[in-house]
């Protein structure tokens, strides 16, 4: 019960963060903030079953394009490799006690410097 009372200061928290923070256009902040949400709602759900990684994987996908559908149509392949570098090498900073979003976002920054440059 200390468990979900805690999750929920800490989910209001991080919503107000982003209600306060810039809106608009995705940058890393906006990236960071979502992935710590994300994260920590996942991994404090009752019942998921998902591992940390599993956790870090689904919130890197659902905040680096939080909109497939309209993002996909123009950029795709820059969205894809950026999806498959983060994916592939971002996912393990994150741990129960700590979404690390600050290491999270700024290897998800690199992977987009590394997919602009090809």
């Amino acid at each position: 019960m200390e468990r979900s009372k805690i999750g929920c200061v800490l989910m209001i928290c991080l919503v107000m963060g982003i209600l306060v923070g810039d809106s608009a256009g995705q940058s890393i902040e906006t990236f960071k903030q979502c992935y710590a949400i994300c994260f920590i709602t996942c991994v404090l759900t009752p019942g998921n079953g998902m591992s940390t990684s599993t956790c870090a994987t689904k919130c890197i996908i659902d905040c680096l394009i939080p909109h497939p559908s309209d993002s996909l149509k123009l950029k795709a392949p820059q969205y894809f490799c950026k999806l498959g570098c983060a994916t592939s090498l971002c996912t393990n900073f994150s741990s129960k006690k700590e979404p690390a979003k600050e290491k999270v976002g700024g290897c998800v920054s690199s992977c987009s410097k590394t997919c602009t440059k090809h």
